[in-house]
């Protein structure tokens, strides 16, 4: 039986690994072996930053891309925490009664969907705002460029 609050969890924490995608539909789920593509690419994005500094533009591209990832996935643990017991049983226990207890909500349920909004969103709007900040200097410095 799949339970609601380790799935929930599971996105949460290793959604960028594809956790929880390998929990609900097994090894050969191809939507799990793929996210942790975007997640490398984004870590490959801040070594990048490290190695060459905040004007490297590939990293512009790379490192968004983790942090979309991760927010994606804790948006996913918040789905599947509101999902009703129902619902969950139905897509994926469906052998178990509608009510049955891995499909209930409980504390650690609400938890993981509290934490998954605070830090999604916050890991989304960084994202997006390194993205555009260093697109913009990076436009600044060319229209200074041409001016001279």
């Amino acid at each position: 039986m799949k339970n609601k609050t380790v799935a929930a969890w599971l996105a949460f924490v290793g959604g960028p690994l594809g956790l929880h995608r390998f929990y609900l539909h097994g090894l050969g789920d191809m939507w799990g072996w793929a996210l942790p593509i975007p997640s490398a690419l984004g870590l490959y994005g801040i070594q990048r930053v490290q190695q060459y500094g905040l004007d490297d533009q590939a990293s512009w591209v790379l490192i968004p891309l983790l942090g979309f990832t991760m927010a994606g996935c804790a948006l996913t643990a918040i789905i599947y925490g509101l999902m009703t017991p129902e619902k969950w049983n139905a897509r994926f226990n469906p052998q178990a009664a509608p009510d049955a207890p891995p499909g209930r909500t409980n504390w650690l349920t609400i938890g993981a969907v509290v934490v998954s909004l605070l830090i999604g969103t916050t890991v989304l709007m960084s994202s997006i705002v390194f993205s555009f900040q260093r697109y913009f200097e990076y436009q600044v410095e060319e229209g200074r460029k041409i001016s001279q």
